[in-house]
C-alpha cells in the first residue's frame, strides 16, 4: 500500500498543481499582471524540478530500490587528510538523508587517529532510500588546501562508498561454520558501560572475507543480530554485484562494479567543482553538494544507467 501510495499520490499532486498553474497564467494574461506571470513563472519552474524527481524515482523499480539501506564509508591512504575527508562525507550523507525524512542509525564507528574517521557504517530507513544512495558507490576524490599542512600545499584525499540494501533472513544462506565471531570493547558513545564490557561483535565471513562490525548497542546480543544484518545485506550486495558483471562480460563490456573505482571528485582549490566521472554531471558550488544537494547527481546517474542497459541489449 505505501509503495503504490508513493507513485499515486505524488503523481495527483502534480496533476493538481499543472491544473492551478493553467489558471494562474490564464489571469497573468487577462490581467496583463507581471506580478502573477512572475509567480506563475516560479512555480512552473518548481513543478519542473518536482517532476524530474518523479521520473528519477520512477527508475528506481529493481528489487529492494525501495527499502533501506546500509551505508559504509572509509578513508583511503593519506592518514588524517583521508580521515578528515571521511567525516566531510559521512556530514554530507547526514545532511541528505535529514532532507529526505530518513531515519539514519550509527552501526558502528572508527575515529580517526589526529582527527576525523577512518570508518563509519550507518543504517538509513526510508521510502528508496537504497535507490537513491546506491548511486554513491565507488571512490570519492577530494583535492583542496589540506587545513592540516602548515605550508598551505593542495591534497588529494580518497574515501570509499559502499551501500547494499537491508534484506529479509534468508534472503541468502549464511552458514554458522563460514563464519567467526569475535567480541571486544566498543569505545564512543555509549557511556561507561561500554567500555569495559566485551559488548562490541565483529563477524567475518570466511569464505568472502567479508568483515562487519557492530558497537552501537549495549548488549552483546544486539550487537550480534545488527551485525549479521549487515552482513546479509553486504553478500546479498556481493552476489548481485557479481551477476551484473557477468552480464556485462556477456554483452563484451569492460566496467567495474563502483566499489573500487573513481566515481567522483570535489575540487576545492584552484578552482571549485564537483564532477561525476560517470554521467559528466557537474556542479560549480561544492559547497551546496557537501551541504548535501547530491539530487541532481542521484539524478544523472539513473539516466546514465538507464541508457547503458538499452546500449547492452
Amino acid at each position: 500500500m505505501k509503495g503504490l501510495k508513493r507513485v499515486v499520490e505524488p503523481l495527483a499532486a502534480l496533476r493538481a498543481e499543472v491544473g492551478d498553474l493553467e489558471v494562474l497564467f490564464g489571469l497573468a494574461e487577462e490581467e496583463d499582471d507581471a506580478a502573477t506571470r512572475a509567480e506563475a513563472v516560479r512555480g512552473l519552474e518548481g513543478l519542473e524540478r518536482k517532476l524530474r524527481a518523479f521520473e528519477t524515482q520512477r527508475l528506481m523499480s529493481e528489487d529492494l530500490d525501495a527499502g533501506n539501506a546500509f551505508l559504509s564509508i572509509h578513508a583511503g591512504a593519506g592518514g588524517t587528510e583521508s580521515c578528515d575527508w571521511a567525516q566531510m562525507l559521512l556530514r554530507m550523507y547526514t545532511r541528505y538523508c535529514e532532507a529526505k525524512g530518513w531515519t539514519i542509525e550509527e552501526v558502528a564507528l572508527l575515529a580517526g587517529e589526529e582527527a576525523g574517521i577512518r570508518g563509519v557504517d550507518l543504517r538509513v530507513a526510508g521510502p528508496l532510500a537504497f535507490g537513491h544512495l546506491r548511486a554513491e558507490i565507488g571512490v570519492h576524490r577530494l583535492v583542496r588546501i589540506s587545513p592540516f599542512d602548515y605550508q598551505g600545499r593542495r591534497h588529494t584525499s580518497f574515501a570509499s562508498v559502499d551501500v547494499s540494501p537491508e534484506v529479509e533472513e534468508g534472503a541468502i544462506e549464511i552458514r554458522s561454520e563460514d563464519l567467526r565471531v569475535d567480541t571486544y570493547r566498543a569505545g564512543g558513545k555509549g557511556g561507561q558501560h561500554v567500555n569495559v564490557t566485551d559488548s562490541a561483535v565483529r563477524i567475518t565471513h570466511l569464505p568472502t572475507g567479508v568483515v562487519v562490525q557492530c558497537q552501537n548497542e549495549r548488549s552483546q546480543h544486539k550487537n550480534r543480530a545488527q551485525a549479521m544484518r549487515v552482513l546479509l545485506s553486504r553478500l546479498y550486495e556481493r552476489r548481485r554485484r557479481e551477476q551484473e558483471a557477468a552480464q556485462l562480460a556477456k554483452y563484451g563490456q569492460k566496467g567495474e562494479i563502483a566499489f573500487g573505482s573513481q566515481i567522483r571528485s570535489y575540487v576545492l582549490q584552484p578552482y571549485t567543482l564537483a564532477k561525476d566521472h560517470r554521467t559528466g554531471h557537474e556542479v560549480g558550488d561544492v559547497g551546496a553538494v557537501l551541504d548535501g544537494e547530491l539530487d541532481d547527481f542521484i539524478e544523472a546517474y539513473h539516466n546514465w544507467r538507464l541508457e547503458q542497459q538499452a546500449g547492452k541489449k
